[in-house]
């Protein structure tokens, strides 16, 4: 898929991180973007920045993405990108005992479903939704009506203690690119999703930079963090390169993590 102004763009999570560098960068080759996000100061600045329009919207509610699609829509015409970067975290472990007293703790349940609700539900919400209106449109010269990015991450497949919702949720990600990949293949819609491993995005914001100093240390090469442009390059060529189709890649420098 050639990228220019006759292309739009959705990116959920769009006001911040890699959803943010993924803006960026697609409004820097001329695509128009909305961007999805709760945060409306930081939404409504990047949407002034590169001249998209910004939706208020919260990914576990279908009212609110069916209306943040409709004004989007409204604002740039039908999208025939979608990249998906909404999503939340925490670290919980499935039972626990209080380091004082030693009293028994069972995992909050509740959490346990917002984190689903948020980074899975929220994620084929929004992939059905776009993907029913990408059938709207013609396909294009080069072969493509439609291109889905997905963001899962390397717990998906390196999950760590306390990660069990938000492994959970990312496995499930992973686990239906490739079915939805053959789900839209005869509607010309590819689907791909990117695993991050350790980025400087805001999950990391209350970390010291001496936590980051360690995580990044474990990083084979290079040994930082991952920045968010670099997540932003990926998404491109996935959406570029219209053989790239199915696929689940880590994008992690090389990082096995053990158990911590």
């Amino acid at each position: 898929m050639k990228l220019d102004s006759n292309i739009a763009a959705v990116v959920t999570g769009g006001a911040s991180g890699l959803g943010a560098a993924t803006v960026r960068q697609l409004a820097a080759h001329g695509v128009r973007v909305a961007i999805f996000d709760l945060n409306a100061e930081l939404g409504e600045a990047l949407a002034r920045e590169i001249g998209g329009v910004y939706c208020p919207v919260n990914v576990t509610s279908t009212p609110e993405v069916d209306a943040a699609f409709a004004r989007a829509r409204a604002a740039h015409g039908q999208e025939r990108i979608l990249v998906n970067c909404a999503g939340v975290g925490g670290s919980v472990k499935t039972v626990s005992r209080d380091r004082q007293t030693g009293e028994i703790k069972e995992y909050p349940l509740e959490n346990f479903e917002r984190i689903i609700q948020v980074n899975l539900i929220g994620t084929f919400r929004c992939i059905t939704k776009s993907a029913a209106g990408m059938l709207t449109l013609p396909v294009l010269e080069d072969g493509d009506r439609g291109a889905i990015v997905n963001t899962a991450s390397v717990a998906a497949e390196d999950g760590q203690i306390g990660q069990a919702a938000y492994t959970a949720s990312k496995a499930g990600i992973v686990g239906l690119t490739l079915t939805v990949a053959r789900d839209l293949s005869s509607e010309a819609i590819r689907v791909n999703t990117i695993l991050p491993g350790i980025f400087d995005t805001p999950l990391l914001q209350r970390a010291s930079e001496q936590v980051k100093a360690g995580l990044a240390a474990q990083v084979p090469h290079p040994r930082r963090l991952g920045q968010p442009d670099e997540y932003a390059q990926l998404a491109l060529t996935m959406i570029t390169n219209g053989y790239f189709n199915g696929e689940d890649v880590r994008l992690d420098g090389a990082i096995r993590m053990a158990p911590r």
